[in-house]
């Protein structure tokens, strides 16, 4: 009897607990792996009246009601197509995939086209918040045909975070949006992760604090204007004991190199094709990249002298670092945004960008009560360009831009890798500025290649016969 709300194709720990959580809302949910002995496993460790195991992919298919909808959490890329492939012969015409995932956004405009071909719905979901979030409500990004979003909409919304009686889920876009936007959440969660991290050296290195002073600051700052998932989390990472019983902090004993699985990379890549800034995230790319580079780090520490500076650091240290901390996330969140906003006009998306950070609010690793007011920059000026240019923002980096140069050249004086404060503060000098260089790179692009100039004082594209004074 096909009586299933859902099916979910993908039992690891996303899927399973996203299959728990839709069970827990009233949803009958039919769940299918690959390898069967996985859907065996969780079956037998979190038994649900409204979940239930298949092991034949026709049967889990037979089981759902129609429109059928069918939700993948598997690895992306090949994976993603080779499963639709294997669907699309069983699905009948207004059926749905759901590709909830990390798929890129330009697989999934691709994966889009081609099922609509075949009349079935297609939708790319992001999805943020962890295993934590899957289980008890994540941040939910949903893209693709906005007249069939209905199907799909009771189940996302329900499942998703909620602030108050608001769920942390709308209608990012068609084809591809939602994956877009969650790709460069995870740009911007990068971006604010990598001035998390240069915050701790700073205040480890130039100000000297032990890790409980540091989970104490973090803690603080926590219940003020950085109120935030991420430097909650940090606070409890200062506090941790190692786990080994050795003395110390865990924190102090974990290996100084990062990995990271593509979507910020991903972010940077697309920007430097739709000719956007997105220069702190990039940053963060880049540094966790060098952050693998052990061997070569530790050569370099042990050849290139190190700067001396021993000035201690004064009263006002904390805060300095705090309010300069504070500046380069509104940075950061302005270079995603103008992301999406480019996104939005390339791709014909129409992207509300008072909802995409709403809906960050809870559940999603950016979530901060400084969401709160970017949706209220955008409600007040849904055509603001930058969110620099919002008053609340604009007044927040005058307050606070001494600071963020003061905490800058105190780190730089003393040695300290600041990539993403740095960036930050050449992204707002380099908007501010009435010259930053570029009449004379057209000049030496007419040199060299007749490439042409515009000019200040008339219309008009230019080429200029250079002369060779010097050569």
């Amino acid at each position: 009897m096909a009586d299933m709300d859902i099916g979910i194709i993908g039992m690891a720990v996303m899927g399973s607990n996203l299959a728990l959580n839709m069970a827990d809302h009233g949803f009958k949910v039919a769940a299918y792996n690959r390898t069967a002995s996985l859907t065996k496993e969780v079956m037998e460790k979190t038994p649900h009246k409204n979940l239930q195991g298949f092991y034949d992919l026709a049967e889990f298919l037979h089981s759902l009601k129609s429109p059928r909808r069918v939700m993948l959490m598997i690895k992306a890329g090949k994976p993603v197509d080779s499963v639709i492939d294997e669907l699309i012969p069983q699905l009948d015409k207004g059926d749905i995939i759901i590709d909830g995932g990390n798929s890129f956004f330009e697989d999934t405009i691709r994966r889009y086209k081609y099922l609509q071909e075949k009349g079935i719905n297609y939708f790319g979901v992001g999805i943020s918040g962890g295993e934590k979030g899957a289980r008890f409500g994540p941040s939910i990004m949903p893209g693709g045909n906005k007249d069939e979003y209905k199907h799909v909409q009771p189940i996302l919304e329900a499942i998703s975070a909620h602030v108050g009686e608001e769920p942390c889920c709308t209608y990012i876009g068609d084809n591809g949006a939602g994956h877009y936007v969650k790709m460069v959440h995870n740009g911007i969660e990068y971006a604010d992760m990598q001035l998390i991290a240069e915050t701790y050296l700073l205040l480890r290195h130039v100000g000297g604090f032990d890790n409980k002073k540091l989970s104490q600051i973090f803690h603080d700052w926590n219940k003020g204007e950085l109120h935030s998932y991420l430097i909650g989390i940090t606070a409890d990472i200062f506090a941790e004991n190692d786990e080994n019983g050795q003395p110390g902090q865990l924190v102090d004993k974990i290996l100084d190199s990062a990995g990271q699985k593509g979507t910020g990379r991903w972010t940077s890549i697309q920007s430097l094709k739709q000719g956007v800034d997105i220069s702190m995230i990039t940053a963060a790319c880049n540094t966790r990249v060098l952050s693998n580079l052990l061997e070569e780090r530790k050569k370099a520490a042990s050849e290139i002298t190190a700067p001396v500076y021993d000035d201690k650091v004064g009263e006002d240290f904390i805060e300095e670092v705090r309010k300069s901390l504070y500046a380069a996330k509104i940075i950061a969140y302005a270079q995603g945004f103008s992301l999406y906003n480019s996104a939005s006009e390339k791709y014909g998306w129409h992207l509300d960008f008072g909802k995409i950070a709403s809906i960050f609010r809870a559940g999603c690793i950016i979530q901060a009560e400084f969401l709160n007011k970017i949706t209220e920059a955008y409600k007040k000026n849904k055509n603001l360009t930058n969110l620099m240019f919002d008053e609340f923002f604009l007044n927040n980096i005058n307050e606070n831009q001494s600071s963020l140069r003061n905490i800058i050249c105190l780190a730089i004086r003393k040695g300290i890798p600041i990539p993403a404060f740095s960036s930050a503060l050449q992204y707002i000098d380099a908007h501010r500025s009435p010259q930053i260089g570029a009449n004379l790179i057209q000049a030496q692009r007419d040199y060299f290649g007749a490439h042409t100039y515009a000019r200040i004082d008339k219309d008009g594209v230019f080429h200029h016969k250079w002369q060779e004074h010097y050569n």
